[in-house]
């Protein structure tokens, strides 16, 4: 489902206009350059380009002008703030022809969010690991020392290591861990939980911390959310499945004027059918 219309950049007049010194602080006579004032979105339109094309700013434009909440800080000026104003949007319209509204359970993930969440697992896991040794030393001196009834707590804790195996021990006193997953899957997990139906997800190439097995499989959540569970996406991505999913509007940062391509016509895209093509050898059976 859409929710976001389209999104409008101010022209070079406009910007002036908002900014006298608007040609030296970014983004302020970026975008002018690049041919690109409006954006039409459909249920997933992707921003491609090289590093520095503006992906990531368009998406900083785009959430920060919806007020859209974010996990890591973005670390915007005043100028920024001041280009984002004179920006506009439009909403989409539903069966009634009124304006639909951005749901509240929108948001922007950054690449940082994910690394941050895998860091955090590893963490609390390591902080487990931990606690498992103190614990499994308590349960072995419990279970194998002299029974004393002259300690209650400690005859307790005696009775019930005699009563459990370590791991049953351990497992009540320390919890488990987190999860037993690779970076990946932890990132893929990462996505399936934040996820929610009826929302507009702005990702900020998503595909960082996945092996080409991941953004595979990251590519089908992207399309399960967005024909089942009435799910808008804006992605910035290099990663060619993400690329190339089905209907998905691609607008190409790198070119000038930057204008919508099917994925197969993306550098990008070339550069890895050159190379398999030319190794094509290595691939027979």
């Amino acid at each position: 489902m859409i929710y976001l219309k389209d999104f409008t950049l101010p022209s070079i007049e406009e910007e002036e206009r908002a900014n006298s010194t608007f040609c030296s602080i970014y983004p302020f006579g970026f975008f002018p350059q690049k041919k690109l004032s409006k954006i039409n979105f459909s249920d997933i339109t992707i921003f491609y380009g090289n590093n520095g094309s503006g992906k990531s700013t368009l998406l900083n434009c785009i959430s920060k002008k919806l007020d859209l909440p974010r996990k890591t800080y973005l670390h915007n000026t005043s100028f920024f703030d001041l280009y984002v104003n004179i920006c506009k949007y439009t909403l989409s319209k539903d069966e009634e022809g009124l304006n639909t509204k951005i749901p509240k359970g929108s948001k922007i993930i950054a690449s940082e969010d994910i690394f941050d969440n895998i860091l955090s697992t590893r963490i609390e896991n390591m902080k487990i690991d931990e606690r498992e040794q103190i614990k499994e030393k308590e349960y072995l001196d419990a279970k194998y020392s002299k029974i004393d009834f002259s300690d209650y707590d400690r005859l307790s804790l005696q009775n019930e290591a005699r009563s459990k195996s370590l791991r049953k021990f351990v497992t009540k006193r320390v919890g488990i861990p987190l999860n037993e997953f690779s970076n990946g899957e932890t990132a893929l997990s990462y996505f399936n939980k934040e996820f929610l139906s009826g929302n507009l997800y702005l990702l900020d190439e998503p595909e960082n911390s996945l092996s080409p097995e991941f953004q595979i499989e990251l590519a089908k959540l992207i399309i399960e959310c967005t024909f089942y569970c009435d799910c808008q996406f804006i992605i910035a991505t290099h990663s060619p499945f993400i690329l190339s999913l089905k209907d998905a509007t691609i607008y190409d940062l790198s070119t000038t004027p930057s204008k919508v391509k099917p994925w197969y016509m993306l550098d990008n895209m070339k550069i890895y059918y050159k190379f398999f093509s030319q190794n094509s050898n290595y691939f027979k059976e």
